[in-house]
């Protein structure tokens, strides 16, 4: 069996987690008897991943032009059956994601050859997709918007995990792309504990509302498994679907 396509973590410091607080910070007892704080990038309420006591890892960059050198990249969850590592750092799907593109894991998506980031789009074009990929070919223009998705229920991901404008919005803007481009919804599932994905009715019903309508237009929708480890972010393939 061949081995699944990979991202890779810079050296990851193991600690516990003490308490996130202010939405943006984290302290930490690195496991070398060190209290450091770190940047905590999800401002979300990271229902499920966030327990004081449990066991996180994070990043170090000394650039003094940081506020700070240490970043929560991953924190271990209890499930049913063993422990799970989940990413929680939100600035990091998009890097994943992109170098997946380059890689072309996502088969689903079809040829493509050019990659574009934050590109403009919408009624107005004041929004910006995450990605937007074209060919030199008449083929459609593929818009991929990514999601990071942390909530689980068992073996079920959950996506969103609060109420979110934001991404009721980026629905609407999908849904008017079709049928003259590909719209594209990825869930980035940020751990490898899940092999189902629904919409997080019970966070924010509107926003499951608004995904089974966008999935009655065509927005094509990609609930990408990912398996976290201190070392790596490994690509599992797609969730089973169910709305």
């Amino acid at each position: 069996m061949e081995s699944p396509w990979f991202y890779p973590f810079p050296p990851l410091f193991p600690g516990t987690l003490i308490k996130r607080y202010k939405r943006f910070l984290a302290d930490i007892e690195l496991d070398a008897g060190e209290v450091i704080t770190a940047h905590c990038a999800n401002t979300g309420p990271m229902t499920g991943v966030c327990s004081v006591g449990s066991r996180v890892q994070v990043s170090h960059n000394p650039n003094p032009r940081r506020k700070l050198a240490y970043t929560w990249e991953i924190a271990e969850v209890n499930g049913a059956n063993k422990s799970t590592w989940v990413g929680v750092n939100t600035a990091l799907p998009n890097r994943v994601v992109k170098a997946a593109l380059q890689a072309r894991i996502f088969s689903e998506l079809g040829h493509f050859s050019n990659i574009r980031t934050e590109a403009p789009y919408g009624s107005d074009k004041k929004s910006r997709i995450d990605f937007l990929l074209t060919s030199e070919s008449d083929e459609l223009a593929i818009y991929v918007e990514v999601k990071n998705t942390t909530w689980a229920k068992g073996s079920l991901a959950l996506f969103p995990d609060t109420v979110t404008t934001r991404g009721q919005k980026h629905l609407y803007e999908l849904m008017n792309l079709r049928p003259n481009a590909r719209a594209v919804m990825l869930y980035f599932i940020n751990r490898g504990d899940c092999s189902e994905f629904s919409p997080g009715d019970e966070a924010d019903p509107e926003y499951g509302k608004l995904l089974r309508e966008a999935i009655a237009r065509g927005v094509e929708i990609l609930p990408c498994r990912f398996e976290i480890t201190p070392r790596q972010i490994s690509y599992l393939g797609l969730a089973k679907l169910t709305y």
